[in-house]
């Protein structure tokens, strides 16, 4: 039977998490590229742009502007499925924007490490 939020796993998922979101706030673009899956088939939705392939990723984040990236994670699930498998999910604020971000991750253990294979990222409007 599949183990769900196996200790060991979580906290190399929540690590592998951690690390993305520092690499993100701080623009660390080559940590960044590291995290996603080098592959034609890991694809990321971002709120204004659909990236297919870890190419078009990597092209993204180095044309990226590197301000406005500071946010604050307002809730946080992760969960590991076996050893290998994960979702990392967010919901952010950032300063002076009203709405609530919304960050999805799959994440797969490779011989490297933990990587990113899917993501999405949306934005919420309040009310």
């Amino acid at each position: 039977m599949m183990e769900v939020n196996r200790p060991d796993v979580l906290a190399e998922v929540n690590a592998a998490f951690d690390a993305y979101e520092q690499a993100l706030v701080t623009n660390d673009v080559a940590m960044l590229d590291m995290l996603f899956l080098d592959s034609p088939d890991t694809l990321r939705y971002g709120a204004t742009e659909n990236l297919y392939g870890y190419d078009a990723i990597r092209a993204f984040r180095a044309a990226r502007p590197s301000k406005g990236l500071a946010r604050t994670v307002t809730a946080r699930v992760v969960t590991t499925y076996g050893t290998s498998f994960a979702v990392a999910n967010i919901e952010f604020r950032r300063d002076g924007d009203a709405r609530i971000g919304r960050q999805s991750q799959t994440w797969l253990k490779t011989d490297a490490g933990w990587r990113v294979v899917a993501a999405h990222v949306s934005w919420m409007e309040t009310k």
